[in-house]
């Protein structure tokens, strides 16, 4: 608890006017090894986890593995996990309560123990994600959920394979129905499937457990349900959020930045739309590389599923778009609550508009330093960003939020220059 309030009551302090410079490594994606460690549920072999970044949720989600039973240990940056014996079938509501990623135990636990009780996820305040398409995807299969006292009820007698159509393709009911179906008797087909690399990465993990999936990455999948899945080692791809992020922070820096350990394929839309901006960069052998010329034209921006351009990004590059030549309209579809930044950002000096879901940000020339508050974890990004080209030195309170998902943030952007200091 003393370890928390402390993340809770530090900050970053951000001296702008620094060029990036140097060579940067991205670590392994949040948004992979969490639903690849709730999949380890779905074997009592071990299982090894390669690149397995060290993030807040990382550090939560094994916590919930270790509430049912399981045992986690970290070594460097590999995560060793072992679920033979998991005694419960409940997750400590204090631990779900912090993270909305824990709510994929729920298919791994219904094909592993035939029930799991688990109340509503936390995670940031971005707006509604309900999660009735999850259980709409495990009815199904054969589940049938109840609520009783708060908590969901889920449980099924077996799984069987069935056809299921997503309303919405929530990348979430996706990795629960896929991780469900991996174990059920017969064959599932999910259609309007989510698109994600990192719907890519859990497939690959399943299969590389003795799994039968294919089509992922596609609008349809196909899972081939098995008796049992054996234990494996897996390398978790690189983080196309943060590697973005690094990305666009070097583009407004102005300076000369080697983003590595990249996967270009996953950064095409933003990448589409640096290019457009005018900003200057090049897919090398190791990495990207980003030569800022801290001067670029307007875009305007539209978040949507995968492909297209990420809701995770919309903040970074919102914030870096408020001082470029022009004005730009950036649109949010994905979540009716993630303009919380702009607020901020405007205590700095930024022009931007509110209209419905889209923001309209006329670029100026300076920021100016201010103390902030991080609403979530991409604002929190989008603040850093914009410090780093601001005059004076910002107070960016709340950073807990950051850690979630940037892994050593602070000391990786230190490493190229930037004037950074973590506060407790």
């Amino acid at each position: 608890m003393r370890q928390e309030m402390t993340r809770k009551l530090s900050k970053f302090l951000v001296t702008g006017g620094k060029e990036l410079q140097g060579k940067i490594d991205v670590s392994g994606a949040k948004n992979a090894v969490l639903p690849i460690i709730a999949a380890s549920l779905l074997t009592s072999d071990k299982i090894i986890l390669e690149e397995a970044p060290e993030l807040l949720d990382v550090q939560v989600m094994g916590q919930v593995i270790e509430s049912l039973g399981g045992k986690v240990k970290r070594n460097g940056k590999k995560l060793h996990i072992s679920t033979k014996e998991i005694m419960s079938i409940e997750t400590p509501f204090d631990l779900i309560s912090k993270m909305r990623a824990s709510i994929v135990i729920m298919g791994p636990m219904l094909a592993r123990k035939g029930r799991v009780r688990i109340s509503h996820p936390g995670g940031c305040a971005i707006g509604s994600r309900p999660i009735n398409w999850h259980l709409k995807g495990l009815e199904c299969l054969g589940a049938q959920v109840r609520m009783d006292h708060g908590f969901l009820d889920v449980s099924a007698s077996r799984l069987k394979g069935a056809k299921i159509y997503l309303d919405f393709p929530s990348v979430g009911a996706t990795e629960n129905i896929m991780m469900a179906a991996s174990c059920a008797e017969g064959t599932t087909i999910i259609e309007n499937a989510a698109q994600e690399p990192e719907i890519v990465d859990l497939a690959n993990f399943i299969n590389e457990m003795g799994g039968k999936i294919r089509g992922a990455g596609t609008n349809i999948v196909y899972i081939e349900g098995v008796k049992e899945l054996h234990g494996t080692t897996h390398t978790v791809i690189p983080d196309r959020i943060e590697a973005g992020t690094f990305i666009l922070m070097a583009a407004a820096s102005g300076g000369e930045v080697l983003v590595r350990n990249v996967i270009p394929a996953h950064l095409k839309p933003l990448l589409a739309k640096l290019d457009e901006a005018g900003v200057i960069f090049r897919e090398e052998d190791d990495g990207i590389r980003v030569i800022g010329k801290g001067c670029y034209n307007a875009v305007d921006i539209k978040t949507q599923v995968h492909p297209g351009f990420p809701t995770d990004l919309q903040a970074p590059i919102l914030a870096m778009l408020t001082r470029a030549k022009g004005t730009a309209v950036i649109t949010e579809t994905v979540f009716e609550n993630r303009f919380m930044h702009v607020d901020e950002l405007k205590r700095m000096g930024a022009d931007i508009k509110i209209e419905g879901r889209s923001a309209i940000v006329q670029g100026i020339e300076n920021m100016n330093a201010a103390t902030v508050v991080a609403s979530d974890l991409r604002a929190g990004a989008a603040l850093i960003l914009a410090a780093l080209t601001a005059n004076g030195t910002t107070d960016i309170r709340d950073i807990h939020h950051i850690d979630r998902g940037y892994e050593n943030l602070d000391l990786k952007l230190r490493s190229l220059g930037a004037e950074i200091t973590r506060v407790e």
